[in-house]
């Protein structure tokens, strides 16, 4: 797939845009070169012109397919797309990238049905001008696009969407949720009529088989095959059209996908059988045709089922938020409004049984909240005032009045479905081989199809078409094509219902394959609650005002620490040109004097002193002279010493890595069993003994949370961060932990092996059912009924098989316990 294949400039007769025939004096046509060349209808004249004048003629000297004819109201959808251009309206679906200028937005598209299809829609949206990145989420039926706005215009890459036959727009979860139930109720549609027609089928075909040739009259002979004729065409040309609509796609894609076999055996043995019958001899098999067509829609709705249930999470997630707020005026009255028009400061009430419409911070109340939808807790939470609540949180007990900090697009809900997004838009190594190895695996069956055609049309012409038939369908790749998607479908929907969020696709392939584990200390084996304990002044300075100019410093900073000191601000004192540096501290000028909070050597270089004993202890120096100790304490996670001891049950190494104070490291270490730490490590330090391990063959992974986690989070083969990390330490994860429990790691790590398992098992299944059953049907030994029931069954064992992912209860203590996958 990855070869290019450069198509020859269209024949006088054919439309120089889509390729087709173009009518008797069609007026339309574009000058290219000095050169007229044929258009077929005023559809592909708008989008040649579109094309030309746009300076990008030379899409027809290379591309490498054709698209889809456009019809004559080309010109009105244009208009159409034109709409999204509009800044207003791009507010709510376009969003600036994380790094430089481009921007990025997820499309809804009708019409995706496998690998093939993503590989279409990736390979024209990246041949656009200023399309960085596109990537088909084919679980939930969506494209992330990244472009440069200044270059490419949004409409643009809906026109070329369309172009190529599919129709997209800006992604809405209500939108998007409706057109799956849409199309899961057309889908249900052609399953009825095709096992309808599969049943009545059947009830004239056995008759046949079991009396023979000379136990029926021809007259009842003649009369069961019309009704079977007559039956089984509903099922063709209703039930089996989206494989022949994919198989069209894929010949003029010039890239092969499993509807290409699978239509050609549809259609070849539906032709023959009613040439048989209109004939009145030959050979019918209606029973084949309804059978074949009635499991391969079985298979593919159980799998799209799967599908389903697993995204519904991150549907669930994306519908969180209520679409209704009550914000309080400030005369204390009360107004309702949609929830998308809130903002930042406005004051809401949120009653006993509602939702919360957005982020914010308790101003009076004291309530319990279900978070279960973010974190995976089942058991509720009390906040208080002061405390911060997350929107898509339901409020159990009293009412609460909160003030807003992040509402609509900048709540904590809808990065978090950004992130989900962001991971189904990449598919992982694994995937990508076994789509390369099915698409191959289609180019062999067809050419020995070929071959055992040409074999039996000298060995026995009369049975040559129903053998290649039976090799045709014994051996579609549906199974092959199945087995690594659904595996990965159902462990991401596992993860995520244990409160994993995945937020990288090869995440979950290399999660089985670790083989060490580095813990960062603050905010990740604790809990990042530090509490200001006690400050030893070293000269005659007031403990308060000291305790002042540090809260001074640390409120322009994320750290854990600073939480702190909030309780001593003071508004009088405010730290100026605040500089962070990762893993070392602050500086900061207060009052016209230069100040550093942190470690010894960075607060006071040249005079650093001994902290007092051991312990967590910050250094205040004014102009590099010390002048006060402040000693924090951090509490240790619950489940930190069980979930380090479940990591090595399991066979995994697992190491301490801090920037702290090597007593503190040392304590903690010996505190939670880790016989392998590392203190008093910065940013670079930790990056360079993540990669000394990685040269050393280890597969690691990292959990952090602070900024100064970024640069070993990016380098680790896989990186988790914790649910309360920074905002910069979640992007450059690779799964997110949406609850405080560290035991989601393990249970991680058990799933991604599991899924491991799952993925060879199928994959197996698959190679092997094929191997055995494509000698007996080259040598006539499975008629085509026996070989669609064979290749249904096997795609359904491999659907089956994955799905015991959802299944699975990893274990909660040290020692494996047994799970159905396990068994």
């Amino acid at each position: 797939m990855t070869a290019t294949t450069l198509l020859s400039p269209a024949e006088p007769s054919d439309c120089y845009h889509c390729g087709s025939r173009v009518p008797a004096d069609a007026p339309w046509s574009i000058t290219l070169d000095d050169t007229v060349h044929p258009l077929c209808c005023p559809g592909c004249e708008a989008v040649a012109h579109a094309i030309v004048d746009g300076g990008l003629a030379s899409y027809y000297r290379f591309r490498t397919e054709l698209p889809e004819r456009p019809d004559d109201r080309q010109a009105a959808r244009a208009e159409t797309w034109a709409v999204f251009d509009d800044p207003g309206l791009q507010a709510r679906f376009v969003h600036p990238e994380a790094e430089g200028n481009g921007v990025h937005a997820t499309l809804a598209v009708d019409g995706i049905t496998c690998a093939a299809c993503a590989w279409l829609i990736e390979h024209r949206l990246n041949a656009l001008p200023g399309v960085s990145a596109s990537a088909v989420n084919l679980s939930h039926h969506r494209v992330r696009v990244s472009w440069d706005p200044a270059r490419l215009a949004f409409s643009r890459i809906l026109a070329e969407m369309a172009a190529i036959g599919y129709q997209a727009q800006p992604y809405e979860p209500d939108a998007a949720q409706g057109r799956l139930q849409r199309e899961e109720r057309m889908n249900v549609r052609r399953l009825i009529v095709a096992a309808v027609g599969m049943m009545q089928v059947m009830m004239f075909s056995i008759p046949l088989y079991v009396a023979g040739q000379d136990g029926i009259s021809a007259d009842f002979d003649a009369l069961f095959h019309w009704l079977a004729f007559a039956l089984t065409t509903p099922v063709v040309l209703f039930s089996a059209q989206p494989f022949f609509a994919g198989a069209i796609r894929d010949l003029r894609s010039r890239s092969l996908g499993m509807d290409v076999p699978v239509s050609l055996a549809i259609g070849s043995a539906y032709l023959a059988s009613a040439w048989a019958v209109i004939a009145g001899h030959g050979e019918v098999y209606f029973d084949s045709v309804a059978m074949f067509t009635f499991f391969l829609l079985f298979g593919r709705y159980v799998e799209g089922r799967a599908r389903r249930r697993s995204g519904r999470s991150g549907n669930a997630l994306a519908d969180a938020l209520p679409v209704s707020a009550i914000r309080l005026t400030e005369d204390g009255e009360e107004r309702i409004l949609p929830a998308s028009e809130l903002a930042r400061d406005d004051r809401i009430l949120v009653k006993p049984g509602h939702g919360v419409p957005a982020d914010g911070v308790i101003e009076s109340g004291t309530s319990s909240l279900d978070e279960s939808m973010l974190t995976g807790e089942y058991l509720p939470v009390t906040r208080g005032v002061g405390d911060n609540v997350t929107g898509g949180s339901q409020n159990t007990e009293s009412p609460l009045t909160v003030r807003v900090t992040r509402a609509g697009r900048d709540a904590r809900v809808a990065s978090l479905v950004d992130l989900t997004d962001r991971a189904f838009a990449s598919r992982p190594r694994l995937a990508r081989m076994t789509a390369r190895l099915a698409h191959h695996f289609v180019v062999q069956v067809l050419l020995i199809a070929a071959a055992v055609a040409a074999i039996w049309w000298f060995i026995d012409p009369t049975r040559a078409f129903w053998v290649t038939l039976s090799v045709l369908v014994v051996t579609c790749p549906c199974a092959l094509a199945l087995a690594t998607p659904t595996a990965l479908t159902a462990g991401h929907g596992q993860l995520h219902r244990r409160g994993v969020l995945i937020t990288r696709a090869d995440a979950l392939e290399a999660l089985s394959g670790l083989d060490r584990v580095v813990f960062d200390k603050t905010g990740t084996l604790t809990f990042g609650e530090m509490t200001l304990m006690e400050i030893r002044p070293l000269a005659d300075d007031a403990p308060d005002r000291l305790a002042a100019l540090a809260a001074a410093l640390e409120a322009h900073s994320e750290h854990p620490i600073a939480r702190a000191f909030r309780p001593h601000r003071r508004g009088s004192l405010v730290a100026e040109d605040v500089l962070s540096r990762p893993g070392q501290g602050l500086e900061g000028r207060v009052a016209g004097r230069r100040w550093r909070l942190g470690k010894p050597d960075f607060a006071a270089p040249d005079m650093a002193p001994a902290p007092p004993d051991s312990g967590q202890w910050l250094l205040l120096a004014e102009e590099g002279r010390p002048r006060a100790w402040f000693a924090l304490r951090d509490r240790v996670r619950e489940d930190a010493a069980e979930a380090i001891a479940a990591l090595q049950a399991r066979g995994l190494a697992v190491e301490l890595l801090s920037g702290d104070s090597e007593a503190a490291t040392s304590a903690m270490a010996e505190h939670l069993g880790i016989a392998t730490w590392r203190a008093a490590a910065g940013p670079e330090a930790k990056l360079a003994h993540l990669q000394a391990l990685q040269a050393r063959g280890e597969r690691v992974a990292m959990v952090g949370d602070g900024i100064n986690d970024v640069p070993v989070l990016a380098g680790a083969d896989v990186a988790f961060a914790m649910n309360g990390a920074t905002d910069l330490a979640r992007t450059r994860a690779d799964a997110v932990l949406l609850g405080p429990r560290l035991m989601r790691i393990v249970e991680a790590v058990e799933i991604g092996r599991a899924t491991r398992r799952i993925i060879r098992q199928n994959l197996g299944w698959a190679l092997v059912y094929n191997l055995v059953a494509l000698p007996l049907a080259a040598m006539g030994l499975v008629p085509p009924w026996l070989a669609a029931l064979g290749m249904s069954a096997s795609s359904l064992v491999v659907v089956g098989n994955a799905l015991r992912l959802a299944r699975l209860t990893p274990a909660s203590g040290p020692a494996a316990a047994p799970s159905p996958v396990n068994a």
